[in-house]
Formats: structure tokens, C-alpha cells, sequence
């Protein structure tokens, strides 16, 4: 997970904005807060509460050891930190200077038995904090002054999946030839498995999981790091829960790439390709929700089973096939409350 790495400060504000940005941090995971320096509780014992202090951060309400800060501007300040790691379990730092490289020093040490925390005031040098080396800090602590400042966060660092999707199976009524039409390929900057891969489909009520192209067949390479997504109507679920036509996807995007009937992950979009081929109309029923989805007829496109997937030319009725239901109604791709029909 990423977003339980990150330690929360809020700066500044009065308590109504306090409350709102830590309340939407929880909502992602965030269980780690600095305290303001008037605040005095009461702090949830399921959380992690800090106060900072000149020389670091100690922690409220816990046994737990004072955390050294060192603002390291050179190989002398990171030299202090490494050293202070022999005493403490944890030790955090402020770069003055550069920031990835002396990073990627810091959690190469061998053998390094101190925890590392990196403490920003930038939301832009997050990511690279948690992604260093592959592994990262053990720890971010970002000062946030704004609700949209943690907005801004919330799409560099992206969501952190969901714990719970309500997969469902629903059986295959329909599939037939439906012309020639524009398919959206979703190229990805992470390669997939060959069980991952979107969640499509013409509502957003009703969509269907469209595998990856990590397996290929016999007159095509794999190519794991895409999804032949569908038509452009389709809505496509984002790794923040909201939904977008496929056709409004952008480089950069996070959509939800998903392993059912388990694993979900945030992946960043890399491209798009709009391109004219044969579509298929695929209808499927479960209990008393029928959906569609248009997918390109070709054996790269495969829809996922309860017994695998399934390439569209030899998909028939009566195939099982995995689908999730959310609430249909959506005001620019956000679930709201009201009556929809769609058909």
C-alpha cells in the first residue's frame, strides 16, 4: 500500500479544514497525523499521532522512541543521519539539495537497520519518496495547508485500490456481430498478468472485466501492458472510484487495473489508440441487471470467467463471465443518489 506510508500534517487552517483534510486522508488509508502545536486531543487510539519539534518528532500517547530530523543539504548532513541511525530506530530526513539520489544512498546501506522518513512540504517530491529503489521510505511527512493541496496529492501519489470489489458472475444472453466502429486500445506504463485487467462497459452500473493482452495467441505477441478496452461510449473504472468514458482517457490517468476476485491496483495510463475495426455486442444478464459492452471481434480480446478467460470469437451464450455492480447514477464520473434509467 502507499497511502498508509504517509504521515499527514496539516498546516495551518482553522479546525473545520483541519477536520475536512484529515478526514479525507483517512478516507485513503492515512491512519499517521502530525499534531498542530495548540492541539491537545483526544487523538484516536487506532492512529499514529506525532508532534513535531525542532530537532524531530515525537510521538503522542506512545512508548515509542523520539524521531531525529537532520536537513541534509550534503554528504556531511547525510552522514549525521546515517550515524544517528546507530542509536535511534528511526530517522527522518528534510533535503536542502538534492533529493532522489542521496535518497536512493540512504535505503542502499548495507546493512541498514534504521528506519527511514523523508519530510516534504511538496506535494510534486512525494512520489519519487515512496518509489525510490523500488521500495522507498518507510515513511512521507507531508505538510498540507488546503484541501486542494490534498487533492493534488491524491493524483500524484494515486488510489490505493480497493480492498472489496462486488464481483459478481453473469451469464452471456447475447453476442452478436455489431459493424465496424472505433475500439479504444488502453496502453499502460506497468506491465499486467495475464488475469488483470479493466472494468468495462456501455453503463456504469454493469461492467464487465476485460483481461490485459499478456497472452497472445498463435499470429500475435503478447503485449502485457494492454487492455483492448472497448467503444468509446464505454465507462471505464478510475483507481479513485469514479468512472470516465474511455475516450476521455489521457496519459497520466490512474485507472483501476483488477485481478479478480481479488487484487486491485492503481496503473497509469501511457497511451491511446483510436482505430476502426469489426465490434461484436456482448449482452450479459445477472439476477435482474442486464448489461452490454462492444469489444473489437478478435482473439486478443478476451472477457474474464469464472474458469478463465475468454477470447469474443468463441464466446456463446451461456458463458459465465465475471462483472461488477456499482451505482449507476454519476455526475462527472462520481456516484450521486438519484434516478437513472438506462437502456
Amino acid at each position: 500500500m502507499t497511502w498508509d506510508r504517509l504521515i499527514v500534517e496539516v498546516v495551518g487552517g482553522g479546525p473545520s479544514t483541519r477536520r475536512q483534510i484529515r478526514a479525507r486522508s483517512r478516507a485513503r488509508g492515512v491512519s499517521a497525523f502530525v499534531a498542530g502545536a495548540t492541539e491537545s486531543g483526544p487523538f484516536p487510539p487506532s492512529e499514529r499521532w506525532y508532534r513535531r519539534e525542532p530537532a524531530g518528532f515525537q510521538p503522542i500517547a506512545s512508548s515509542a522512541p523520539f524521531i531525529p530530523r537532520f536537513d541534509v543539504l550534503g554528504r556531511a548532513e547525510l552522514a549525521s543521519a546515517v550515524r544517528s541511525g546507530r542509536s535511534h530506530p528511526t530517522v527522518a530526513v528534510r533535503w536542502r539539495g538534492d533529493r532522489v539520489i542521496p535518497l536512493e544512498e540512504l535505503l542502499s546501506i548495507p546493512p541498514r537497520k534504521f528506519r527511514v522518513w523523508v519530510v516534504t512540504d511538496r506535494p510534486a517530491e512525494v512520489p519519487a519518496a515512496l518509489g525510490a529503489l523500488e521500495r522507498g521510505a518507510d515513511r512521507v511527512v507531508i505538510r498540507v495547508r488546503t484541501p486542494t493541496e490534498l487533492e493534488a496529492l491524491f493524483e500524484l501519489v494515486g488510489a490505493p485500490g480497493f480492498d472489496r470489489l462486488p464481483w459478481g458472475r453473469a451469464k452471456v444472453v447475447g453476442v452478436r456481430p455489431a459493424g465496424s466502429s472505433e475500439r479504444v486500445l488502453v496502453d499502460l506504463v506497468d506491465l499486467l498478468r495475464p488475469s488483470e485487467g479493466l472494468l468495462v462497459g456501455s453503463s456504469a452500473r454493469f461492467l464487465f472485466h476485460v483481461a490485459s493482452e499478456a497472452e497472445g495467441s498463435e499470429f500475435s505477441r503478447p503485449r502485457p501492458f494492454r487492455v483492448n478496452a472497448g467503444s468509446p461510449h464505454s465507462y471505464v473504472l478510475m483507481a479513485d472510484g469514479t468512472t470516465r468514458y474511455l475516450a476521455e482517457l489521457e496519459a497520466g490517468d490512474a485507472v483501476l487495473v483488477a485481478d479478480p476476485p481479488g487484487r486491485t491496483r492503481s496503473v497509469r495510463v501511457g497511451r491511446l489508440k483510436l482505430e476502426r475495426r469489426p465490434m461484436a455486442l456482448v449482452r450479459a444478464r445477472r439476477r435482474s441487471s442486464e448489461g452490454t459492452i462492444f469489444l473489437q471481434e478478435a482473439e486478443t480480446v478476451r472477457l474474464t470467467s469464472t474458469k478463465g478467460r475468454i477470447a469474443l470469437p468463441t464466446l456463446a451464450i451461456g458463458d459465465p463471465v465475471r462483472v461488477v455492480e456499482i451505482p449507476a447514477a454519476r455526475h462527472m464520473g462520481r456516484a450521486i443518489e438519484e434516478h437513472l434509467l438506462e437502456r
